[in-house]
């Protein structure tokens, strides 16, 4: 049966999702970086040695330090110093693409590896293109992400990949984004459960549940959700502080 868990402020993010050691994978729109920051502090307070990474791309997260070690030794050594640090490859635009250490060795080296694994360009959903989204094979769990302030808007709107989320919907750009819409996308195995290793977990956040409206929304998503089989569904309002 899902469980559906409304995540508060004062409660343990990663608890509500029991996050796994090894490799947890980040995928959709509407907070995906919010979720991996929170979730890498959280764990890494509890004295568990964390990594924050990528498979595609993200901006350096301010006050973690970084780099792209050359091997396994420097990344032991610099968990040694620090327990939460951010692995990844200086890119031209300023943000950070994949490390050149395999996510299998990092996963070796650190407690939790938290990965963003596709891009969403700050909108609240997404459909997934056919190179992404890029989920390590060695994934334990897979987190989707929706923003729940993508609904009762126009999918030309509020979706990265419009036409690709039309289709998986039935319908055209212009029609508005309901709970079923978001519900069939969040678990179809062409939305954000694409590229879910087998033997993976599964578990969606519903964010930016920030006002009543948002949380009946959320509620009639999670109804919409029972059908699909899901593990576990969680509602948080996450905002964008770190």
């Amino acid at each position: 049966m899902m469980r559906t868990i409304f995540y508060a402020k004062e409660s343990s993010l990663a608890a509500a999702f029991n996050v796994p050691k090894g490799i947890t994978a980040l995928v959709g729109g509407g907070g995906k970086t919010t979720l991996m920051l929170r979730l890498a502090r959280e764990l890494a307070k509890t004295g568990a040695r964390v990594i924050v990474t990528t498979t595609t791309h993200i901006f350096p997260p301010e006050g973690i330090p970084q780099g792209n070690p050359a091997n396994a030794q420097e990344v032991a050594r610099a968990l040694l110093l620090e327990p939460l640090i951010c692995l990844g490859k200086p890119a031209v635009d300023g943000k950070l693409i994949a490390p050149d250490l395999s996510m299998e060795i990092l996963s070796q080296l650190a407690d939790y590896v938290l990965v963003e694994a596709d891009g969403a360009k700050r909108l609240p959903l997404k459909a997934p293109a056919e190179h992404e989204p890029v989920i390590p094979q060695e994934a334990r769990l897979v987190v989707a992400v929706a923003g729940l302030d993508g609904a009762v808007q126009p999918i030309r709107e509020s979706v990265f990949r419009p036409a690709l989320y039309a289709a998986l919907c039935g319908k055209s750009e212009q029609d508005v984004v309901t709970a079923r819409d978001i519900a069939l996308v969040l678990t179809s195995p062409n939305g954000q459960r694409k590229n879910v290793p087998p033997g993976a977990r599964f578990a969606v956040l519903l964010n930016k549940a920030d006002n009543e409206q948002a949380r009946e929304t959320a509620l009639a998503i999670a109804a919409e959700l029972e059908q699909y089989a899901l593990e576990r569904v969680v509602i948080a309002s996450l905002g964008g502080e770190f």
